[in-house]
């Protein structure tokens, strides 16, 4: 395989294959997150790619998941993202799930038929970084879309058949709008209702404008015990969702949980509330890492 740079891919995907058919992320703004911030994007020749598929069959006996990295795959022609998926499906039979990451950007710019199109071609799941259901925070992390476009982006992949996975981030808001954060980001997983939600707990990585922020007194992070009070809100407002995984057991979070919704609700609420009255519980800040 062919890799450029650093790769990065989604907790889930641990133990897939990562295809790189994009190199960086076309957005490349958001102020918290460095992961690309070394790159030049740009697309890699569709033939390229085509290539390293084959070279992966001859180096791998069995591939159960595929990742196409990096940001943003999903920027790809809808034509050439078919003739990836195609190579894979003759190629590796055997394999049970396509992932991908997926900007609001890029879904928004596919029609409904083309998200269709890439379901029944073998598109298995699309991970959607929302980072925060609030307005004024999403603008200030420079996203580049708004809530409403965020749940239209989020329920044209519910509509395709591609399961969702939603990333959201603690503390995004800090102390100013916690609570802001906590109530929207709540909602927006209610409109959308996504198969899968990931809660992980904002780590600062020096060089971003997020660090520069903290460093010149503009924002302030949340402590451990904050944290934990945002989630607990977060979760309440959790509304009307039908059968979503939900996850906060990332090496970021200072407190792992894990459940499916509505139905652990207030199992996920006693824990946190456990962990509020004995801080012990609580994952040591020299632990926490991306």
């Amino acid at each position: 395989m062919r890799y450029e740079g650093n790769i990065f891919r989604p907790p889930s995907e641990a133990y897939s294959l990562i295809l790189q058919v994009t190199i960086g992320c076309s957005h490349n703004k958001c102020t918290f997150c460095s992961m690309y911030k070394d790159k030049k994007f740009r697309i890699r020749n569709i033939n390229e790619v085509l290539e390293d598929i084959e070279n992966a069959r001859m180096q791998y006996k069995e591939v159960r998941r595929i990742f196409l990295a990096d940001g943003d795959a999903l920027v790809l022609k809808t034509e050439n993202l078919l003739k990836i998926l195609d190579s894979i499906k003759k190629l590796f039979p055997e394999c049970r799930r396509v992932g991908i990451y997926a900007s609001p950007q890029d879904i928004l710019r596919k029609s409904p038929e083309e998200l269709k199109l890439l379901f029944e071609q073998g598109l298995g799941i699309a991970y959607l970084g929302v980072e925060s259901g609030s307005g004024e925070i999403l603008e200030t992390i420079k996203k580049g879309v708004s809530p409403k476009e965020m749940i239209e982006a989020g329920r044209k992949i519910n509509e395709s058949g591609i399961e969702l996975s939603m990333t959201l981030i603690s503390g995004l808001g800090g102390k100013e709008r916690w609570k802001e954060h906590a109530v929207k980001s709540g909602e927006i997983i209610s409109k959308i209702d996504p198969r899968y939600v990931g809660l992980l707990t904002l780590m600062i990585e020096s060089g971003t404008e997020l660090y520069h922020d903290i460093k010149e007194g503009r924002f302030q992070l949340l402590s451990p015990e904050e944290i934990l009070l945002e989630t607990e809100e977060m979760i309440k407002n959790i509304q009307g969702v039908t059968e979503c995984i939900f996850r906060s057991n990332h090496a970021s979070n200072y407190l792992s949980l894990k459940g499916t919704l509505p139905d652990d609700k207030e199992r996920l609420l006693a824990e946190i509330e456990s962990a509020k009255r004995n801080t012990g519980m609580l994952k040591d800040e020299r632990f926490r890492m991306l």
